[in-house]
């Protein structure tokens, strides 16, 4: 009778805190992250201004080779696999893995090395955040090739992961955009990994590999030439197979000789209705242009996709948002998951009052993530970005209407390109995927971030066969998973999405077997999603 109450009591907390999440993100989590962030940005100022020492970057790689060949040394059956040691709780990741298992090795790398104006690259360490980069490069007129939305993704955090973005179109991947990878392997040795030398097959195994091939320590991205502002028309269109067709157009899916714009998106409010953006660089310095300036990030202002959702009504329009607030646009809602935790987090008088406080640090919310928690999150939310190519977008809208019933949807065209036998892990465009003439396919993310239909209306619902659905969809269309949220593959179905023959050889020839935990052991929930699942399934 005790264990019956307890369970109870537990399942009538839940129900609670599920139907008063606002009040209690507002009266405790937002303080509580707002003093977290505090202490954080004031950890990194003494870490950047105290510590920042580019001049001394080989000294520390040397202290990393170090204790790499100190692990070497141990006794055989002493060696647990190698992973750094930043915190769980810092990593963008959904996912949460077991550190406490591997040999941890500390990886402080935060400094901006070079500036290389000539060749367009700009050259930094692994830990330098998106925030700090887009900081240093737009004062003076550059800005990275692919700079995630999110200012707390690392460079090098993306780099063995992977990164896209509304000018990906133009550039593909985050990966498409890396000059050069400086790694520690197995062994302790430094290597300098490029597309052409004689580490090329690493190169194209370290993005998407998490970690699990070396340290990284340095690497060199491309960067653009910028203006200050950015012309961004806001066009509404009715009709799923008109707004697809509207974006294989602008993106250059049909043509590759088109004319695109400079950054292009797409967010699908129902699966009739979306806002599709065009963005052009500008200086915004003709007559009547500064009148159009428009601050999206200030923390009053309409978070950015309600702002953009005002434009299926008003018909559309056009207006000029400064650079360094365009590339942050959907930080403030997380997109638009903040909305699940505060549903009256868009309010004018939230915002004018509190809206300083908002987003929740990803950070403090992974830091305070119990097991509950956890299990809790993946069986009542969905936070998933899918890779797929472009010939699928209209069945991929209904399959996730089918499965998630949730709205708004991203879509963000990007190039993927076949690099043959040097593919790495992403297994290369089929033939009638890749744009005509070109040695790229026009792949999107479809990005799926919300409560589900079912969970919303309190109807029973099953995340994990949701999940599984969805993944054998990209599996049939030869798509991607991005693997910082929960995959809910086999081993054998992992290996029937990414092709890791390659990356296997790279594991036996740089010494990672062993040394490194596997790329599926990396990114598995640390929970067993079948179980949770089912179990939440039948008693919810």
């Amino acid at each position: 009778m005790l264990c019956f109450n307890r369970y109870n009591m537990k399942q009538w907390f839940v129900k609670w805190l599920e139907d008063n999440r606002g009040l209690v993100v507002v009266l405790f989590c937002l303080p509580a992250s707002f003093i977290f962030d505090v202490c954080l940005r004031f950890r990194n100022w003494v870490i950047r201004y105290l510590f920042s020492a580019p001049h001394q970057h080989n000294e520390r790689v040397r202290t990393i080779q170090a204790a790499v060949r100190k692990w070497n040394d141990l006794p055989t059956e002493n060696r647990r696999p190698m992973c750094t040691s930043r915190p769980n709780w810092l990593s963008l990741s959904t996912t949460f893995f077991q550190k406490k298992d591997c040999h941890q090795i500390t990886v402080s790398l935060f400094d901006i090395l070079n500036l290389d104006e000539e060749n367009m690259i700009v050259k930094v360490e692994p830990m330098v955040s998106v925030r700090d980069v887009t900081d240093y490069l737009i004062t003076r007129g550059y800005a990275l090739a692919v700079t995630l939305e999110i200012g707390d993704a690392t460079c090098g955090g993306l780099a063995m992961a992977v990164g896209m973005t509304t000018y990906s179109h133009k550039v593909g991947l985050y990966q498409e955009a890396v000059v050069s990878y400086d790694v520690v392997t197995a062994d302790g040795s430094l290597i300098h990994v490029e597309r052409d030398n004689e580490h090329e097959d690493l190169f194209s195994c370290l993005p998407w590999s998490h970690g699990t091939l070396g340290f990284l320590v340095a690497l060199e991205l491309k960067i653009i030439k910028v203006k200050p502002y950015i012309h961004l028309q806001y066009i509404p269109v009715k009709g799923k197979k008109n707004y697809c067709d509207k974006m294989r157009l602008l993106s250059g899916a049909l043509d590759k000789l088109a004319t695109t714009p400079d950054y292009l998106e797409a967010t699908v409010f129902s699966k009739d209705e979306a806002v599709i953006m065009v963005g052009n660089f500008s200086y915004a310095d003709k007559p009547g242009e500064m009148g159009k300036v428009n601050n999206v990030a200030r923390w009053y202002k309409p978070w950015f996709y309600k702002h953009v959702e005002t434009f299926l009504r008003t018909g559309g329009g056009d207006e000029y948002i400064p650079l360094q607030q365009y590339l942050l646009r959907h930080n403030r809602a997380i997109f638009w998951v903040v909305e699940a935790m505060i549903p009256f987090g868009n309010h004018p008088i939230f915002r004018a009052l509190l809206g300083w406080l908002c987003p929740p640090k990803p950070a403090f919310l992974k830091f305070t993530t119990t097991p509950g928690v956890r299990a809790m999150t993946f069986t009542r939310q969905v936070f998933q970005d899918i890779v797929l190519p472009m010939t699928v977008l209209e069945k991929s809208i209904d399959i996730a209407e089918d499965l998630f019933d949730t709205y708004p949807i991203l879509i963000y065209p990007c190039r993927i390109y076949d690099h043959g036998v040097n593919s790495g892990q992403l297994r290369p465009p089929r033939e009638d995927q890749m744009c005509p003439g070109a040695n790229y396919g026009m792949f999107y993310d479809l990005g799926v971030y919300g409560v589900p239909g079912k969970v919303k209306r309190k109807e029973r619902y099953d995340s994990v066969k949701a999940m599984r659905s969805m993944e054998s969809f990209i599996r049939q269309h030869g798509g991607y998973s991005f693997l910082y949220a929960d995959i809910f593959m086999t081993k054998e179905e992992f290996h029937e999405m990414f092709d890791l023959t390659l990356y296997e050889q790279c594991r036996v020839k740089y010494g990672a077997v062993g040394a490194f935990p596997h790329l599926y052991d990396k990114v598995k929930p640390e929970i067993n999603v079948f179980e949770v699942g089912r179990t939440w399934a039948e008693t919810n």
